[in-house]
């Protein structure tokens, strides 16, 4: 059997239908010589179009990991890896080309990575635009539409290091969505900020989600992004784990709520610090109740140890 009819079995076309970001059992192994990581290990993920969401976990919890391959940058092992009508485990060098150039955008924590040194803060948005097929008046109109959308059209002229940390960041989200990608993706955009600053990064992805209807991705060991976002996705040992959504209730304001992820097959994980307090390790006990499921620790029922 080829592998695109092993998927459709595995991945019915219904799942995810609507979704822009579909990831649905996804994995990623890396082999050395010596050693075997699983960095992805079953991740489920889907983003609605113009969504903006976080995506937030420890160091090696496979948050980079999943970035990279929602970038292109790097290619699934195997499971359901799509961002529109893209098939990321299909395609082919060419396609992957093309998909990074046009479908993303991205953006490094190190901006060092995101401009070039010697050009001015025009130059830089301008320069992915010269490959396009646009006409000279078009993109310098693009150019002046993102500094100005972003609040550094006043330092147009100056090179990246005549910039603080936080215009250096604004410019770099300006060039990612030079040619007008439907994704953009930010690896810890804020990482070398301080609090102050990074509030005004965020604001500035806030207005590119709004304003210009581009699906934001932004991971971070941050827990404190869930404030700028309506959805934070958790990610704990190459899974999603849990997720916070964010209502406006009128009266109250914002009201934060956690959940744990859910997948096809019925899994889910505890949050640590639940599980942690109630000594739960290895196994469960669980019970149907009539609106609700009870979980206990795996102790003797009764009055000192069980469900009452």
């Amino acid at each position: 059997m080829s592998t695109a009819a092993t998927q459709s079995r595995h991945h019915p076309a219904s799942y995810g239908a609507g979704a822009h970001i579909v990831c649905d059992n996804l994995i990623r192994i890396y082999r050395t010589d010596k050693v075997e990581v699983v960095a992805l290990q079953g991740l489920d993920l889907l983003v609605d179009r113009g969504e903006l969401v976080a995506v937030i976990g420890a160091s090696g919890s496979g948050k980079s990991t999943l970035l990279n391959i929602l970038s292109g940058l790097d290619q699934p092992t195997a499971g359901l890896c799509r961002v529109g009508d893209q098939d990321l485990l299909e395609m082919s060098g060419r396609q992957r080309l093309r998909y990074r150039r046009h479908v993303v955008g991205f953006v490094w924590q190190q901006t060092a990575r995101n401009l070039v040194p010697y050009l001015s803060v025009c130059d830089n948005v301008l320069l992915p635009l010269l490959a396009s097929r646009t006409g000279r008046d078009e993109r310098h109109e693009r150019v002046e539409q993102l500094l100005g959308l972003l609040g550094v059209a006043d330092v147009r002229d100056r090179r990246p290091g005549e910039l603080s940390g936080g215009q250096q960041q604004r410019v770099s989200i300006a060039v990612a969505l030079a040619n007008r990608p439907e994704v953009l993706l930010a690896d810890e955009p804020t990482g070398e900020l301080d609090s102050r600053t990074a509030e005004e990064v965020f604001g500035a992805l806030q207005r590119v989600n709004t304003e210009l209807g581009v699906t934001v991705v932004v991971v971070t060991h941050d827990a404190g992004v869930s404030e700028h976002v309506g959805r934070t996705v958790g990610i704990r040992d190459g899974r999603t784990s849990s997720e916070v959504l964010r209502h406006d209730t009128g009266h109250e304001g914002l009201v934060a709520q956690e959940y744990a992820v859910l997948d096809r097959v019925g899994r889910l994980q505890l949050p640590q610090e639940f599980t942690s307090a109630l000594q739960m390790d290895r196994r469960v006990r669980l019970e149907l109740e009539e609106d609700h499921i009870g979980v206990w620790p795996d102790r003797p029922a009764g009055p000192e140890g069980g469900a009452s």
